[in-house]
């Protein structure tokens, strides 16, 4: 189990570097709109739709990454007042609730990358980019965050809660 749990983190770490790799082009490419627009008085093509892209491509890849180092939004009202025990029971309860909207959502994502894929969804403008090269990253992020939650459960399950040293 623990060579599991060490190899979703791989993983996730994979994309949380992904993450960073798409959010730093999209800061760049809006650096090289401004600069052709304004001092160069050209218009852009491409560059608006690749960095709305490749902000969403990022939310999506990196959402395992923010899973794996405990950064998404929680309340912990409920689970100061609990033991160790209690805190555990309820984080595996918590991962299996989300776990089944995320198989919900994993499930819709594919269904809508295959249609764009199928049908040859492009973007309506000069770029007429394939629209399932965006929509891939929902349902490549969203699988991953789903080892990444059943990675947390085993974890809690078998006492490897700091594999990451969180």
């Amino acid at each position: 189990m623990l060579a599991f749990i060490k190899f979703i983190h791989s993983l996730s770490k994979i994309c949380g570097f992904i993450s960073t790799v798409l959010i730093a082009s999209a800061v760049l490419v809006t650096t090289q709109m401004v600069i052709v627009r304004y001092a160069f008085k050209m218009s852009t093509v491409w560059q608006t739709e690749y960095v709305i892209f490749s902000l969403a491509a990022a939310t999506f890849i990196g959402a395992p990454y923010v899973l794996m180092k405990k950064g998404h939004v929680n309340v912990d009202l409920i689970p100061y007042y609990l033991n160790q025990k209690g805190k555990n029971i309820l984080a595996i309860v918590a991962a299996i609730l989300a776990l089944l909207f995320l198989l919900v959502l994993f499930y819709s994502s594919v269904q809508l990358t295959n249609h764009a894929w199928v049908k040859n969804i492009k973007t309506p403008t000069i770029w007429s980019f394939p629209m399932w090269k965006v929509y891939i990253f929902l349902p490549i992020g969203m699988g991953i965050m789903i080892l990444q939650y059943l990675a947390d459960i085993l974890s809690i399950i078998y006492k490897h809660e700091n594999v990451e040293g969180n």
